[in-house]
């Protein structure tokens, strides 16, 4: 099959799938031309447990994805999630040498927000700016030029562990896939969620996930915190073959087809049929037992999240509200049960400003693995990673990153 250098690869590597989607870039913008799925084997909450099942996985989506878009797969932009993954925000002060702003300004701004104690068991993933700050005045976006004696950078980085990393890296590359990037899953996300509005006006990202949920908050245009929740959509699955006494597969089945966050909108006549185990005759009961199940569930995920944001003081920060997005999020009544937990308005995130398997890809399911192509879209000249027997080459490229994140400023 041929190359094409306009294509761009996601691979978004969850704990329940891995997804592969194939995005071409057009004087448009980008069509999604070719998709691949897989049961994820080898993933539990976002990590790699075992990496032979892992690649397999991965080797069948992306052939999947290949058939559909008649191109050869070389590299990929592959997602990184999991509970190590944490976030925080720093600042940097410099005096502007020549009361204007420079290149050089700008990257030693970078270094003193970056100057931040990391231990060694740990790597940064991305620097992410917010604003500048010139001589008081903030909310500048683009400082290159400006005149001034003292600049302030703010930036939100985001660390997680040199193995988790590693082990993603491996995986590909054992499936015969170079690793361009690795991307924060909530970050890929927000790319084909979120609209530029909400993330000016302010709004929360949720990623219900297969192992973990993750949230990311925009403020102002920009990221200003991040974190994972150890809990997703496959807590909701054990719950539900533990009430119903089913197999795990039944139980994931049953609740695609049936689950319901909020038991106060199914009609008490509604009866679902439930498989038995054992070779015992499958029974019928009513759906409001399995929604009675699904609830406490995923309050307590959304809970969480809640009060994730109000220890992090960002709560007040979000008047556009909660955008809920991730394979989980497709039950019935989940936004309406956000609602109430969050007090503001909640939407379903889907992909959107892109063109061609639209009808296919609007789903929650998509959003990440889609995401994580426009992400590739918007940094296409970034320098690729190539293929690693160790994980050296990439770690080392921190500075050069740092500079690549601020390279809309120059």
């Amino acid at each position: 099959m041929p190359k094409n250098e306009n294509r761009v690869v996601g691979l978004d590597i969850g704990t329940t799938k891995i997804l592969a989607v194939v995005g071409e870039i057009t004087d448009k913008g980008l069509d999604i031309v070719g998709i691949g799925s897989s049961p994820s084997r080898g993933m539990r909450k976002g990590v790699v447990a075992d990496i032979d099942s892992t690649v397999e996985s991965i080797k069948k989506a992306v052939e999947e994805a290949e058939l559909m878009a008649g191109s050869e797969i070389n590299v990929v932009i592959a997602g990184i999630a999991g509970s190590h993954i944490k976030g925080f925000n720093s600042r940097g002060v410099i005096a502007i040498k020549d009361k204007e702003v420079t290149r050089g300004d700008i990257e030693r701004v970078i270094d003193a927000a970056k100057a931040v104690a990391i231990p060694m068991d740990r790597e940064v993933l991305h620097v992410l700016p917010q604003q500048f700050v010139i001589d008081e005045q903030d909310g500048i976006k683009k400082p290159l030029g400006m005149s001034g004696v003292r600049m302030e950078a703010e930036v939100h980085i985001v660390t997680g562990a040199v193995t988790s990393a590693q082990n993603i890296i491996k995986s590909c590359n054992r499936a015969g896939l170079e690793v361009r990037d690795l991307v924060l899953q909530q970050l890929a996300s927000s790319y084909a969620a979120l609209t530029e509005e909400e993330k000016n006006l302010g709004v929360a990202l949720i990623d219900i996930g297969g192992g973990t949920t993750d949230i990311a908050v925009f403020h102002q245009g920009s990221i200003w915190h991040t974190s994972v929740i150890a809990l997703g959509g496959n807590h909701v699955s054990n719950d539900i073959s533990v009430g119903l006494r089913t197999a795990p597969n039944e139980a994931e089945k049953i609740k695609r087809k049936y689950g319901c966050a909020m038991a106060s909108m199914v009609r008490p006549e509604e009866s679902i049929e439930v498989p038995s185990v054992g070779g015992r005759e499958p029974r019928t009961l009513s759906r409001m037992v399995l929604a009675e199940i699904v609830q406490p569930r995923i309050e307590e995920i959304l809970e969480l999240a809640r009060h994730e944001m109000e220890k992090s003081g960002f709560l007040e920060m979000i008047p556009s509200g909660v955008v809920v997005t991730g394979g989980s999020v497709i039950l019935d009544g989940l936004p309406e049960l956000a609602e109430q937990i969050f007090d503001l308005p909640v939407r379903r995130g889907t992909p959107h400003d892109v063109g061609g398997m639209v009808t296919i890809i609007d789903s929650p399911v998509y959003t990440t693995g889609v995401g994580l192509v426009l992400y590739g879209m918007h940094h296409q000249d970034r320098a690729r990673f190539g293929p690693r027997s160790s994980s050296k080459g990439f770690f080392n490229r921190s500075t050069q990153r740092l500079r690549e994140w601020f390279g809309d400023f120059f």
